[in-house]
């Protein structure tokens, strides 16, 4: 876990980085196919996607899955097996992000046709069976690694 602001933004850029490109390219495909322009699509509407989803996790979920987690659900046997920590905060997280960024993606692409509420839930359970598999088995342990590699390189040698 990271262990300092520094380390938070890494690791934080490389988790949402990955999470915001796959769900961005499994949203398009999920509402347009696999069209022609798909591979446009998806990287027109990504450095938005990837602003606001750095936002919300650094500044708003990130920090309210914590609080749940530490005051509601942990458990001081826990921290012999720090991966059920991992796992746990990054559910809520997941469920965190899910529930906003689908509400992002339903302004940016006004997908406000039929009932707003049940048009909301589809994406949200749709976004959730997606995300927290990636989350938990693809992305989670490629961020935790690359975090790890950036908390254990070598000090950073002046050249001069």
């Amino acid at each position: 876990m990271p262990k300092n602001f520094k380390e938070e933004v890494f690791f934080s850029l490389i988790m949402a980085g990955l999470m915001v490109f796959v769900m961005a390219g499994y949203n398009v495909a999920m509402s347009d196919g696999f069209t022609a322009g798909y591979v446009l699509e998806v990287l027109k509407g990504y450095p938005v996607a990837l602003g606001v989803a750095l936002i919300l996790d650094l500044g708003l979920v990130g920090p309210i899955a914590k609080k749940i987690f530490f005051s509601r659900i942990f458990k001081p046997e826990m921290e012999e097996k720090p991966a059920i920590i991992g796992i746990w905060i990054s559910v809520l997280m997941v469920a965190g992000m899910v529930s906003l960024m689908s509400a992002f993606g339903m302004i940016v692409t006004a997908n406000f046709g039929g009932n707003l509420v049940l048009t909301y839930l589809h994406t949200w359970i749709f976004n959730l069976f997606m995300a927290l598999p990636l989350q938990l088995l693809i992305v989670g342990p490629i961020a935790r690694t690359a975090l790890s590699a950036f908390q254990n390189r070598g000090p950073v040698v002046d050249p001069d």
